[in-house]
């Protein structure tokens, strides 16, 4: 089971937003099952990244964090998508 964070600023808007297009996406990809997502505030990661396996974050993160942080911006932009997407499959298949 990988333990996967989504941070933005609040914790609630745009890391909803970002939970339901990853969520979705590894559920078509036959990741269901195989993980659990949990929301925070940027602020928080640094703490919660201890036990996760990778994060995304929807805004800026500072440096030396626990986990592998992805940049989930592509999630509300629909920009760089089929990257973002690539990154979470390697981080699910490590």
């Amino acid at each position: 089971m990988k333990r996967i964070i989504i941070a933005c600023g609040s914790g609630v808007a745009t890391s909803t937003v970002a939970n339901q297009k990853v969520s979705a996406y590894l559920d078509e990809h036959g990741y269901s099952g195989k993980y659990q997502i949990e929301q925070c505030q940027v602020s928080e990661l640094a703490e919660k990244g201890k036990s996760a396996d990778f994060a995304i974050a929807t805004t800026v993160v500072g440096a030396n964090m626990p986990c592998p942080v992805l940049p989930g911006l592509p999630l509300l932009t629909g920009v760089g998508t089929d990257k973002l997407f690539s990154d979470v499959e390697e981080q699910m298949n490590k």
